[in-house]
């Protein structure tokens, strides 16, 4: 025999589970606000270092590739950390260019997790990722910035207004929630007959695309000069290699900011390596 149904019983369990559920909705979306306002805070802290610094004085953003190398640059006082993919894939057992996608997110989690200072992420040229994919990952990791390089998978250079096309979609997926360094390569790849040439016709586009700062990747020291007066206010990020000028000497070249590549990591394993030999020195 079938159990009565208490009509007022039910209806009174409907509402509270109404309730809870529009309560447990609205925590969600006040909780993704909250995330979403804390982004975009970091983000402008980030902006903001980039912006009216005087000449010799470029922001220097060193590399970390897991956390431990991010907590030790975090304590040694910089305000902010840019992850080089190169660095992560060889932490990661990969070539360069050959992290997977979830390695190389799950790689850049752990470092802002790491730190409180804000992060921008190398993630190549996106992994194939639709601007909007792509933005939801890096919200996902918690980094604020991203570089995003205008190779393409045969290491030639991408077609420049294509990809200033596709730049502007990320910024728009984005907002202002984001600082974007677009790396162009007009000087790392062979065949390009005026890389000064080229790399300037492509910072300009990606510039008006919506790129925070652009980032001619392995410009001569000579070259620098020319780019920051045809850029105008426009930061431009200079890679720091171990035989070249110095940080403050790359600011006065027009540099605004500074970053390493893998090259702290590669220093860090001589480092290593001269302590493995050692080790195994005593060890026989």
């Amino acid at each position: 025999m079938s159990t009565p149904v208490n009509a007022s019983g039910a209806a009174s369990a409907n509402a509270s589970m109404a309730t809870s559920g529009t309560a447990s909705a609205n925590a969600s979306k006040g909780a993704s606000r909250a995330v979403s306002e804390a982004a975009s805070k970091n983000a402008e802290a980030l902006r903001a270092l980039h912006l009216d610094r005087a000449a010799g004085d470029p922001l220097v953003l060193p590399g970390p590739w897991d956390a431990a190398s991010a907590r030790t640059f975090e304590a040694a006082g910089f305000p902010a950390l840019a992850t080089p993919s190169a660095a992560v894939a060889a932490s990661l057992g990969h070539e360069d260019g050959a992290t997977p996608a979830d390695e190389m997110f799950a790689a850049v989690a752990r470092v802002v997790r790491a730190v409180s200072v804000p992060v921008t992420a190398d993630l190549e040229g996106g992994y194939g990722l639709s601007p909007a994919e792509l933005v939801e990952r890096v919200r996902e990791t918690g980094a604020v910035g991203v570089n995003l390089e205008d190779s393409d998978a045969t290491n030639g250079l991408k077609d420049p207004e294509a990809h200033a096309e596709w730049l502007a979609e990320v910024r728009a997926a984005a907002g202002p929630g984001l600082f974007l360094n677009a790396r162009v390569d007009a000087y790392l790849r062979e065949g390009v007959a005026d890389p000064a040439g080229e790399a300037l016709v492509r910072a300009r586009l990606y510039a008006a695309a919506g790129a925070d700062c652009v980032y001619p990747i392995k410009a001569p020291p000579a070259d620098l000069p020319g780019l920051r007066a045809a850029l105008g206010d426009l930061p431009v990020n200079a890679l720091a290699l171990p035989d070249g000028p110095s940080f403050a000497e790359l600011g006065r070249l027009g540099a605004t900011r500074v970053t390493f590549g893998p090259g702290l990591l590669f220093r860090s394993l001589r480092g290593l390596a001269d302590l493995a030999a050692e080790v195994r020195a005593q060890a026989q």
